[in-house]
């Protein structure tokens, strides 16, 4: 862990040729080193979120850049530091000439993430906002920015700080049980304690439920193109992306691996898989590909089974039941082809197999756009299907483990307090689902803990 006596300083804006770049110092000099190569207002003097305008200047006097100047005064600052952010030109030259002066007069190259890391360290964000901030800089869909964003705002801290602190009061009142046992004293009441922790699992197993929505929601919701071969997948793929992303043939057996592309439909990225057609087949390479989209229809959230309408409907059926889908999978059965039918033929059919099957069936003509409107609609309803989940959404791998240790932890305590165990075993399995909550929101820490969160953040951040 860096020393917070230390200045740092590192580029704020991504490297590479720019009308601005903005450089970033926080720490207790960061002030003095800044006058100390500007030439321009009196930094010393500037209030606090206030601009200046000169010039950086090297040792010898020489200008390397006519530069902007802000000047951040503590703890009113993202570190809770000292800070200052100089705003030049976007030449990589002069980022690095600029730096190079500024370190010559104290400062440091930060470390990855470092920025934040210090105002968690400071105490203006806790661990789960500080780890939404590389959520919201990562965010590639407005619906990700959004979650990340009151993530930042203490979505998560706010709902488990308080729960947890109700814990902590329990376990103390057992903890000092212990120290008059042989009184036979009970100062924790035991009724009042089982009430919080199902109030506790109200809110923690809900969360962590929410982690395959928000994980999804944050790398792309899986769709897989699954279906025979010659059924018409890659065309849905290129009419979807509006791109001949995927060779299209007569020939059965084209697509001999997976192709993959995201779509922003309504601010939520999906990732269409478009798949090997699944058949018996003696090719190696074939079959190789088909093992795949056997494993991307395992992964997938929302399968999209590809059909020739002018098949009959047992067949249909057949196929699409011998996928085997795995609970809480999304389907929807495409009778592609339509155009080679009319409507009488098509509508029926597809009412038929969705009353068999209980699953959505629409007729497509994959190469039209303008008939996928039942898929775009479909697509759309599984997104609302989710609404439910608008409040605190989990979206970190890390804060899912821990919910679920959190979880089990509590349930212990449960067993524990309907079986009349000994309050010494009682209050270690509420220990256990208090340090698992601390690390959620960084009560509970280690250097190693930080050193994994922040050094996957960009440096400058």
């Amino acid at each position: 862990m860096s020393h917070l006596t230390d200045t740092i300083i590192a580029p704020a804006t991504p490297q590479g040729h720019s009308a601005i770049a903005v450089i970033r110092l926080s720490g207790p000099e960061s002030i003095r080193i800044t006058s100390e190569i500007f030439r321009g207002a009196d930094l010393f003097q500037a209030a606090s979120h206030t601009v200046h305008y000169g010039w950086v200047t090297d040792d010898e006097g020489r200008e390397l850049d006519e530069v902007m100047v802000t000047v951040f005064r503590a703890p009113r600052t993202f570190t809770a530091e000292d800070c200052t952010e100089i705003s030049c030109h976007g030449s990589p030259h002069l980022v690095q000439e600029i730096m190079t002066v500024a370190i010559k007069h104290g400062a440091r190259p930060a470390n990855p993430g470092e920025f934040t890391l210090r105002a968690f360290l400071n105490g203006r964000i806790d661990l789960s906002q500080a780890e939404a901030v590389a959520d919201l800089i990562q965010s590639n869909s407005a619906k990700s920015g959004e979650i990340a964003i009151r993530q930042l705002k203490g979505s998560i801290s706010g709902t488990l700080h308080d729960l947890r602190q109700q814990l902590v009061d329990f376990a103390a009142l057992i903890e000092l049980e212990l120290d008059f046992s042989e009184e036979d004293v009970e100062f924790a009441n035991r009724g009042r304690l089982t009430d919080l922790v199902h109030k506790i699992l109200n809110v923690t197993e809900p969360m962590a439920k929410s982690f395959q929505w928000g994980n999804s929601i944050r790398e792309g919701i899986p769709v897989a193109i699954i279906g025979a071969p010659n059924a018409g997948k890659s065309t849905l793929l290129n009419t979807l992306l509006n791109e001949e992303k995927a060779l299209v043939s007569d020939i059965a057996g084209t697509t001999r691996d997976f192709i993959e592309d995201t779509i922003n439909i309504d601010g939520i990225i999906f990732r269409f898989i478009d798949t090997a057609g699944l058949r018996e087949t003696t090719d190696i390479l074939e079959g190789m590909g088909i093992e795949r989209s056997r494993q991307k229809l395992r992964e997938a959230d929302i399968i999209l089974f590809v059909a020739d309408v002018t098949h009959a409907e047992e067949e249909i059926i057949r196929d699409f039941r011998d996928l085997e889908l795995r609970p809480g999978q999304k389907s929807a059965i495409l009778l592609n082809k339509s155009d080679l039918v009319s409507a009488a033929i098509s509508q029926p059919k597809a009412a038929e197999i969705s009353s068999i099957t209980g699953v959505a069936t629409m007729p497509v003509t994959a190469r039209y756009a303008h008939t996928l409107g039942p898929l775009m609609k479909f697509l759309d309803d599984h997104i609302r299907s989710h609404g439910t989940q608008e409040g605190t959404v989990i979206t970190n791998a890390r804060h899912y483990d821990a919910l679920v240790n959190t979880s089990r932890a509590l349930h212990k305590v449960l067993k524990g307090l309907s079986s009349d165990v000994p309050s010494d075993l009682v209050a270690l399995d509420i220990r256990e689902a208090l340090y698992h909550l601390g690390t959620i929101t960084g009560e509970v820490v280690t250097d190693d803990l930080l050193d994994s969160i922040f050094s996957k953040f960009c440096i400058g951040k």
